[in-house]
């Protein structure tokens, strides 16, 4: 493995424009270094006041990425947990949110004996002390791989760019490292790869001080080596420093581009990195079965927030890491709940694979998700429910098979007569929105012989849950009584964890979010069982018709 004395730091910053592709050039970078036996770490710093994503839109900031310990993080966590293959902590996503309460926390504390707090050296000393933290409590990481968000010339990044700038400073040993990612865009007019805008935003990075080490520049179009020679003499780095990142069909390609290019091999030499030669056949593996698909199926997602696909960024992820496993190609189907009750289930449903419903947060679009999970579990479709799905399969069940007309979760109707969905008891003194869900990893008992156990194929799990509301225990009976099996259970709180239904194709929903431990190379099961019943059930819809066709000719 690595001979280190010292922890390195790869720095990895952007220009031009933002949502270039730092988070998954970052995680490729990572996932190459392991791959050549290295223990790797990554932070990502945001440059938003908020103290993490949690209490933040979804239209405007997308998934919330929850970690096992319960943090709620950006969703470049989630590239970086899928490409590592590794759980993080809540030390990879730092905030100026975070950095300026810590301060202001220590200056009302005495803590700067009285000193001016100023934005260098206190702030900066704060995201120092922030980044620092992994390799001092993990002794044994190789690489810390820094994202900071944002571009070049925001103001809101500049205390992080200080603060890496002054990282390297201090750096005697030369264990830090700067790559910059930039767009070169391509002109169809004149058939060019224009290098300006980068030229320009390398200037506005070493206006602040900080020199890239490496260029790697997003392109939907191949740099020549012309074009390379001429970043590099405009950028002061050399030729073989600047590396193509081309639009991938799948995100997966990319740190196989960046093995192409040679990327891993420049690290390891600018960084002096003792490591192993790089394995990544079970990688390539891997992305050839998501590329060469031998089935195809629709999987709608039945959501309100479908007009921002980042808003289900790991369940986007999750089908392709599923569709791989079956050797399956999956089209999602995006259905806004809020039309379900508009035109009817059946314009949107009658002709998908399998249905998925994913969580979220209020009242608006939640009738329609009821509809859309009802017409499913009585047309045979297979379903899978996570969080606020598995709520609305309860309530359905409850109105239609146990007969509780107005059954309805206390969080859409406060005062409704069959709240068989009810704030957690702990819940119910909280009146701070951030962090104060039941966050992160809890176990869960599975019941042996059902269809969680057999997808599972272990009886004691763990998952990660973002939610406040549950299964009322009080018409547990009731549902059971009627059919509906409680698989899963968290014994210590007696929760229910897990629901699903015997006699129905594929019926199972989650008060948890399996999108969130789905890997390339260990794709969660639930996914898997979902795209394994979407191929089925296009198989009997298929040969139903042609049998209706031959009845017709016939």
């Amino acid at each position: 493995m690595a001979d280190n004395k010292k922890t390195k730091y790869i720095f990895v910053t952007g220009g031009v424009v933002s949502s270039l592709g730092k988070g998954i050039a970052a995680a490729s970078i990572g996932m190459l270094l392991k791959s050549r036996g290295l223990k790797i770490s990554m932070i990502k710093c945001d440059p938003y006041i908020n103290v993490d994503p949690g209490t933040m839109n979804p239209f405007q900031h997308g998934e919330v990425f929850v970690l096992d310990d319960g943090a709620e993080t950006d969703l470049d966590l989630g590239h970086y947990e899928r490409f590592l293959d590794t759980n993080l902590t809540r030390l990879s996503n730092v905030t100026s949110g975070q950095i300026y309460d810590a301060v202001i926390q220590r200056e009302r504390q005495g803590g700067y004996l009285g000193a001016t707090v100023q934005v260098i050296p206190h702030v900066t000393n704060e995201i120092k002390a922030r980044i620092a933290q992994i390799a001092e409590k993990y002794e044994d990481v190789d690489v810390v791989i820094v994202e900071i968000g944002g571009t070049v010339g925001d103001i809101e990044s500049l205390p992080f760019l200080e603060a890496i700038r002054q990282m390297a400073l201090e750096d005697e040993d030369h264990n830090t490292l700067f790559i910059h990612l930039t767009l070169v865009p391509y002109f169809e007019g004149s058939g060019e790869l224009k290098t300006k805008p980068t030229q320009h935003s390398v200037k506005a990075l070493r206006e602040i001080g900080i020199d890239p080490d490496i260029l790697i520049c997003r392109s939907p179009q191949p740099l020549t080596r012309e074009v390379k020679k001429k970043i590099g003499l405009f950028c002061n780095v050399p030729p073989e420093a600047v590396i193509q990142d081309l639009d991938v069909e799948n995100i997966y390609e990319l740190a196989i581009q960046f093995h192409l290019e040679l990327l891993d091999n420049l690290l390891v030499h600018y960084l002096k990195l003792l490591c192993k030669d790089l394995d990544i056949t079970q990688w390539t593996a891997t992305v050839n079965r998501m590329k060469n698909p031998e089935h195809q199926v629709r999987i709608g997602i039945c959501g309100k927030y479908i007009d921002l696909k980042d808003a289900y960024k790991s369940i986007i992820e999750a089908f392709l890491h599923a569709g791989g496993a079956n050797k399956a190609k999956v089209e999602l189907v995006w259905i806004p709940s809020e039309k379900i009750s508009e035109n009817g289930p059946e314009t949107y449903l009658a002709d998908i694979d399998a249905l998925l419903v994913p969580g979220g947060f209020g009242e608006r679009g939640i009738e329609g998700k009821i509809e859309a999970v009802n017409f499913v579990r009585t047309h045979n479709i297979p379903f899978l429910g996570i969080c606020l799905g598995l709520q609305c399969a309860v309530i359905d069940y409850a109105r239609t098979a146990c007969g509780l007309d107005e059954a309805n979760s206390s969080e859409f109707a406060p005062e409704t007569k069959h709240p068989v969905i009810h704030l957690m008891q702990e819940q119910e003194s909280v009146t701070r929105k951030g962090g104060t869900m039941r966050l992160g990893s809890y176990p869960c008992r599975i019941t042996r012989g059902t269809l969680a156990h057999k997808l599972y194929g272990a009886l004691n799990i763990n998952e990660r849950h973002r939610h406040r509301y549950e299964v009322n225990n009080e018409y547990r009976k009731k549902l059971e009584e009627c059919g509906l099996v409680c698989s899963g259970i968290y014994q210590e709180g007696n929760l229910v964890e897990i629901i699903e239904l015997p006699n129905h194709p594929f019926f199972i929903a989650g008060q948890f979010h399996p999108e969130l431990k789905s890997r390339p190379m260990r794709p969660h099961p639930l996914f898997v069982g979902l795209v394994a019943a979407a191929i089925i059930q296009k198989s009997v819809r298929e040969e139903a018709k042609e049998d209706i066709e031959k009845t017709i000719k016939s």
